[in-house]
Parts: structure tokens; sequence; C-alpha cells
């Protein structure tokens, strides 16, 4: 069975149809370039790993046999994990290739098992393009048709129930029954479609592993050539120090010299001063039958003696020069106190 398919078609292809067919009042020169369908590009994983060259851009439009669609409820963050969920339970195997796109509180997806694209590894599903906020999408009241290789599918949205439905089969069979709906159709062009790639859970997460791995590694030989660099500095450093290192050495041995001389001239002068006047005062108390009973020289190198002399000397005598303390000692003697 045939049919027009500019009556059939969305406004979509029908201004597509006219320029291809040169209508009248249409000059080709004045016709609107064709658009072209933008390709997959690397995602920040495939970055992230190092594997951003090996990325196929021209995936091949294919439709798995086993193509499968729905609708599932929106959860901000989550829809990656619900779709690859909802199409492992309808595929019956965690493998599984999907791709959605999110509309209000609901995700649109489509999803096969990963052994449907056993002969297509590198392609895509142009029915993914006509998911609600990619490139093909109209309206839920239109149904979306793909055709290749005598195989044919549709998309549309139940007017009753609201739910995704995905048509597959032999274009001879599939085809009537799509005409026999009355609905707008729109044809998918491959070529003037938005690329949108397949996604795998398993895939991705294998990824990520090798992309940790990765940053680990790099961050292993970052942090040695830092410390390379430290420890050649430091190296640097030492032999620049070494030009100086015998004149300081002689500088710093002067000094040393210097300074433990004038030590010991200090400390001799005051043993030799203390002495001194410790003996004139022993000598002069022994002259008054007196008795040294304390000579102090404390931190600050201040003087301090204590001595027992008569009541006749309580103003001093000879170098015994102090100040009486009140009191009499047990012997009958006063207490003399001074400090020079």
């Amino acid at each position: 069975m045939k049919f027009d398919l500019k009556n059939i078609l969305g406004k979509k292809e029908k201004s597509f149809l006219d320029i291809e067919s040169g209508d009248e009042g249409v000059a080709p020169s004045d016709a609107e370039p064709q658009k072209v369908g933008q390709k997959a590009k690397p995602t920040l994983p495939d970055r992230f790993t190092g594997e951003a060259k090996y990325f196929n851009e021209n995936l091949t439009p294919f439709l798995p046999a086993e193509l499968i669609g729905g609708g599932i409820p929106y959860v901000p963050g989550m829809e990656d994990e619900a779709v690859w969920n909802a199409a492992s339970q309808a595929c019956a195997t965690e493998k599984v290739h999907y791709v959605y796109s999110i509309e209000g509180e609901r995700v649109w997806y489509l999803a096969c098992p990963s052994t449907a694209l056993a002969s297509a590894p590198d392609s895509w599903c142009p029915l993914a393009a006509a998911l609600p906020g990619n490139s093909e999408f109209w309206d839920k009241q239109s149904v979306y048709i793909y055709e290749k290789d005598g195989l044919a599918s549709a998309l549309r949205w139940d007017s009753e129930t609201g739910r995704l439905q995905i048509f597959f089969g032999a274009a001879r069979t599939i085809l009537p029954r799509i005409q026999s709906m009355e609905a707008n159709f729109i044809t998918i062009n491959p070529q003037i479609a938005d690329v949108i790639p397949w996604r795998n859970q398993q895939l991705r997460s294998e990824q990520l592993a090798r992309g940790t791995a990765r940053m680990l590694v790099m961050s292993g030989v970052l942090v040695s050539l830092v410390l390379l660099g430290f420890m050649f500095l430091q190296y640097v450093g030492l032999n620049f120090m070494d030009r100086h290192l015998e004149a300081i050495k002689e500088q710093s041995e002067t000094a040393s010299m210097d300074l433990l001389k004038r030590a010991t001239e200090l400390s001799q002068n005051d043993v030799l001063k203390h002495t001194t006047r410790l003996q004139q005062l022993l000598d002069d108390l022994g002259q008054i039958d007196g008795t040294l009973v304390r000579y102090e020289v404390n931190k600050a190198g201040k003087l301090e003696w204590e001595a027992l002399v008569t009541a006749g000397y309580s103003k001093g005598v000879l170098s015994i020069q102090g100040t009486a303390q009140p009191g009499i000692e047990p012997d009958g003697r006063i207490r003399m106190k001074g400090t020079n």
C-alpha cells in the first residue's frame, strides 16, 4: 500500500519535500540550506579518563529489534538510576542500553538489551530524537516514524492513557497500521536529527573507575615532581651556601673565642674581688673578736654579709661598716648586716 507523504507528514517534513520537488514559486537558489543534525560529542567522563580521542562521533542509525519505551516519575538526581532500574526490569537483564529525556515530572525513555546491539556497536536509535525536549519532538499527538532496510518503527503517546507506545516490524505491515491512526505523521530523518547516543550504566561505572585510577596516577606523578623540584632547590641552595661556609666558620670561631675570653676575664675579676673582700672582713672581725655568719652574692651581683660583734662596735669599725640589727644574740653580741 502506498500513501502520499505530503498529506500525512507534518509541516516539518512538508517544507523539506517542497524544496526538493521544486514547487512553483520557490526558486532553488532562494531555498534555505538543509539542516544538519548535531553529532554526538565526548562526554565529561570521556575527557576525565583521557578517552575523548577514541570517541566515535559518526554513529550510524539503527533500530534494535527488542526496543522498548516508557515513562516513569521524575526524581531529581535519580533519573539515571531510575531509568536503568525500569529498563532492567522490562528487559529482564541488567545489561541494557537506554536513552531518556525529562519533561516536567516525567522521564521518558527508550531501552533495549545490550545484546540487541551486537551487530551495531557504534549506533544510535533515531526514535530517541523524538522524545520530549529533543530535536524532532513536536507534540504528543503526532506519530513519529523511522524506516530503514525494510524495517519500520513508530513512536506515539496513547491519547487515553498518555503512555508511550513503540511499534516495530516489517515496513509492509507496520505502515498500513500506522496509516489507520488519526494523527499527524512525522518521519524522522537521521541526517537532520540531533544524534542521541546510548547510555550503559556498567560501561559508565568502569569508565569512572578508569578515570579515578588515572587521576591517582597523575596525582602521584605530580607529587613526585613537586618533591623532586623541592629537593633540587635544596641542593642548589646548599651548594650556594658552601661557597661562604669557610668564611662563616672562621668568623664564628673568632666570635666564640672572644666571647669565651671575655667571660673568663669577668669571672676571674668577680672571684678575685669577692675573695679579697671576704679576706678583709675575716681579718677585721678577727681583730675585734667578731664572727662572720653569712657572705652571699645574689644573681644580680649584689653582696650581702652578716657578722656577730660586741655591742661596742654597733656603729662599725675598720671595714666592718653595716647596720646593727635589733635584738641581742644568745652569746650577748649583736648582729650587724652590710652590703659593701
